[in-house]
């Protein structure tokens, strides 16, 4: 309540994407001093087998996750599993560090509980990401989240996903492979079937070499038709990945309260938020029913209270993570859900 009540007015006022490392900054500062993540712990975390979760080869402490987006660089992993997470996911990270898309890039539209963003897959490289993921010491689980350069020729795109692939492999517990964010140009073009089935099978190719294979997921985007679901499904099956999240930020602008103008001078960009809610979860029920649950979905997008998640899961999803509503709501929405699935369950 103190969150939305006093320090979200604050914060609000300032520009979205300053807010956000104030606050990644504010947090890293926050949780030296000593005894932090211990109160933290006692404050935020749910503690019940009721809530542990198997899936892919790996155990989950808890259903709710971080993200991609939200810690790039995978600089708040520790602070995160403070709050609360069962796991977090990192980037989305490509090969070479890149400074994405021009500034102003993030923006918010509070009478719909949404953000736009056109980030564009800024980060500092992987090869960064790696030296934090060497430094962290908490023993959440860690997806790392993978895309392309923006200057890659998608004909050459599979080497970036590999050389993220190899670097990474040592350092996270399960991959997800981004094809779907709208920001970077022509990268939703390889969520088509025979660009996406070749790039999944090379990946599956490397992971196959490995002593000890890890779960690759594809993320989706809420976009898609039936048919290109359909399309999904036979991937999943052919390729042999382990799941699909669902669902990325949409380019659709249907249904929000803002003033058209406002859309208009936003531009370009992901819409995430409450506005994605029903949407990612009809992409969640589609593909569930449709393959008869053959494979793990983890549910995102407009997620905002405990309900919304549990709507998630009753679609089909395993597991969900929280972006937008992390920031509407605060950290005690990770609290609030997993209190909700624990009595639930």
């Amino acid at each position: 309540m103190l969150y939305k009540t006093l320090i979200r007015p604050i914060l609000y006022r300032f520009d979205a994407e300053k807010v956000h490392y104030f606050v990644a900054n504010t947090l890293k500062n926050v949780f030296k001093i000593p005894f932090a993540k211990s109160i933290s712990k006692l404050v935020f975390q749910v503690e019940s087998h009721k809530l542990e979760r198997e899936l892919f080869g790996l155990k989950f402490k808890n259903p709710v996750g971080l993200a991609a987006g939200f810690d790039k660089n995978a600089l708040l992993i520790d602070e995160m599993a403070a709050l609360g997470f069962g796991f977090v996911e990192i980037g989305t990270l490509t090969p070479r560090p890149q400074v994405g898309n021009e500034k102003p890039r993030l923006f918010r539209l509070p009478k719909n509980e949404a953000l736009i963003n056109r980030m564009g897959f800024n980060n500092e490289g992987v090869l960064e990401a790696i030296r934090h993921l060497k430094n962290r010491q908490s023993d959440v689980l860690v997806g790392g989240n993978i895309g392309k350069n923006k200057l890659t020729p998608n004909d050459e795109a599979v080497y970036d996903y590999l050389y993220c692939f190899e670097k990474l492999y040592d350092f996270v517990d399960y991959f997800v492979v981004n094809v779907s964010s709208p920001n970077t140009p022509n990268l939703r073009d390889l969520q088509e079937k025979e660009p996406l089935t070749y790039l999944l099978k090379e990946l599956q190719k490397a992971n196959q070499k490995k002593v000890k294979q890890k779960p690759i997921l594809l993320k989706i985007a809420p976009d898609l038709t039936d048919s290109q679901l359909d399309d999904i499904i036979d991937i999943v099956k052919i390729t042999e990945i382990a799941g699909v999240i669902s669902t990325n930020t949409t380019i659709s602008r249907a249904n929000l309260e803002s003033e058209l103008s406002e859309i208009e001078t936003i531009g370009a960009g992901g819409l995430s938020g409450k506005p994605l809610g029903k949407r990612s979860t009809e992409v969640i029920r589609y593909l569930h029913t449709q393959s008869k649950g053959a494979f793990p979905i983890i549910g995102v997008g407009g997620i905002h209270t405990p309900e919304d998640a549990q709507e998630k899961l009753a679609a089909g999803a395993s597991l969900v993570q929280l972006y937008s509503g992390f920031i509407y709501e605060g950290p005690s929405l990770i609290k609030e859900i997993c209190k909700h699935i624990a009595k639930k369950s």
